[in-house]
């Protein structure tokens, strides 16, 4: 399907990556057309009849008690467009401003927002067309909605600012023009209602959580691999362990590892060497599944924000009523992208220690120092765990919640926010690190196996291997590191490993 049908309740983080990051089109259904319409009629008359509505005849924020002439309405919505444009900082990816503009087209496709749909419709041209806002990363205080971002949004939709269109950044009605997309003027409420929203944070929390999901299972390859490296005991992944204890994550990890390791020569029994092995390794499944329950509860609560109505006020037009509310207020998805930073943080943690353990004489098995066969002349792997250890350090300092802080703003009216959508960058941040923590990994533990002799390796150990040894070759003499790391962490990111991996022995949980 080249189209995906938006209704404002079935979004899902696969549609969503679909159209955010492969580019496939969306059009509003006929059901959300209707109701955007009555909403938008309902309003109309309220201000015919002089109604006093926050943020449709009112000021904003402070200035909710100050009345607003009819004449100057459609002077309210302009103002507040630019006067919040105050977002600083590096432009969101591409990728994260399509993801921005979906979800809130897919939030006013709800029907509670008093939005007119020709307003709906040119958010959706810009984002079928391609013309991608430049919205500044920083500014939100993830309550009120992210209304710094956002405006940014729909400065172009009006006109001004700035946005990218065929490669080219360019001014925002140039942008506009270049795309065939007529320049909007806003009438009463719908300001209000394209920039009070958690869109920015839901955003970038949906790409963090996809982009989790796969490195979770990418984790156990990669455990796999070094377990092989290792000679490590596969007692402690048999299912009984995990069945007594019953935590789903655990029990998956354990069982991925066993169908990766299937058929491996270079695993053990307990008791065929040693009796047990460090947790590092023996306890993979237990510290992955905890991750993976933490990125399953967290993957839940994304799709529900992203069907979520977040603005405000919210228009009941069954009931005839207007609400002022706070469901733009970011707390619910504030805590678990903090909780996602946690998790990713953790996936990295065990990683960076297997790495260690591969390169210390003192505890990898007999295996050359740093895995090199000339050591001293030649340094080998010793740096890459200098460097993972460096990344995960610096997850735990950006794993601190920000979602316990809080500052008042607009005059102690705002006066408790959540900072979702900084625990959101925080999360996409931590999230970078652990994939390059893990791509070092995946490249030490071959090294380690390619020094080991390369005997039988597992049924899915055995495709990640040929995968990596495809791109980078074995190490003999010290090369340039980096760019062996950024060629894994490729293979990583772009989802490939676990395509392959999946294809031949099935899906890793």
């Amino acid at each position: 399907m080249d189209t995906i049908v938006i209704d404002g309740k079935s979004l899902n983080l696969e549609e969503f990556i679909e159209v955010a990051r492969k580019r496939k089109r969306i059009e509003l259904n006929k059901e959300a057309k209707k109701k955007v319409e009555e909403s938008r009629e309902y309003v109309a008359s309220l201000i015919e009849n002089k109604e006093k509505i926050y943020g449709i005849t009112t000021g904003f924020g402070k200035f909710s008690d100050v009345l607003i002439n009819k004449s100057e309405i459609i002077k309210l919505q302009r103002n507040l467009i630019v006067s919040h444009s105050c977002g600083v900082g590096r432009p969101l990816d591409e990728e994260v401003v399509r993801g921005i503009m979906l979800l809130r087209a897919n939030a006013l496709a709800n029907g509670y927002s008093g939005i007119r749909l020709s307003t709906i419709q040119t958010l959706i041209e810009m984002l079928n067309k391609g013309v991608h806002p430049v919205i500044p990363e920083k500014g939100s205080l993830g309550a009120s909605g992210d209304l710094a971002p956002l405006a940014h949004m729909v400065l172009v939709m009006i006109g001004e600012g700035e946005a990218y269109f065929k490669g080219e950044r360019l001014d925002g009605r140039l942008a506009m023009d270049k795309a065939g997309i007529e320049i909007l003027e806003l009438v009463s409420k719908e300001g209000l209602a394209l920039i009070n929203g958690t869109q920015v944070m839901t955003a970038i929390g949906a790409f963090a959580i996809y982009d989790s999901i796969n490195l979770a299972k990418i984790s156990d390859l990669a455990a796999a691999l070094s377990i092989e490296a290792l000679k490590g005991i596969t007692d402690a992944f048999d299912p009984k362990v995990h069945a007594i204890r019953g935590q789903k994550g655990q029990i998956n990890s354990a069982n991925n590892l066993l169908r990766i390791l299937e058929k491996s020569s270079l695993t053990e029994k307990q008791g065929q060497s040693r009796v047990q092995d460090a947790y590092s390794l023996r306890c993979t499944p237990q510290v992955h599944g905890a991750s993976k329950d933490a990125v399953s509860y967290i993957k839940d609560k994304i799709e529900i924000e992203m069907n979520a109505v977040t603005d405000n006020p919210l228009i009941f037009t069954e009931e005839n009523e207007v609400i002022s509310g706070g469901n733009f207020h970011g707390q619910p998805i504030a805590l678990p992208l903090d909780f996602l930073a946690i998790a990713l943080s953790e996936l990295a943690n065990i990683s960076e220690r297997r790495i260690e353990r591969l390169v210390n004489p003192t505890l990898n098995n007999n295996l050359p120092a740093f895995l090199t066969e000339k050591g001293g002349v030649n340094s080998g792997f010793m740096i890459i765990q200098y460097s993972a250890a460096s990344l995960v350090s610096e997850n735990k300092i950006l794993s601190h919640p920000a979602s316990v802080d809080s500052i008042p703003s607009s005059a102690n009216q705002e006066d408790h926010v959540s900072m979702g959508t900084i625990g959101a960058r925080k999360a996409r941040e931590v999230l970078g690190n652990a994939q390059k923590v893990i791509s070092m990994e995946i490249l030490t533990a071959c090294q380690a196996i390619d020094l080991r002799g390369n005997l039988r390796l597992g049924e899915g150990t055995e495709i990640l291997y040929k995968l990596v040894r495809e791109r980078v070759p074995r190490l003999r003499e010290d090369r340039i590191m980096y760019k062996d790391i950024n060629i894994i962490e490729e293979l990583v990111v772009s989802g490939e490993i676990i395509k392959e991996v999946e294809n031949k022995i099935g899906e890793i949980l």
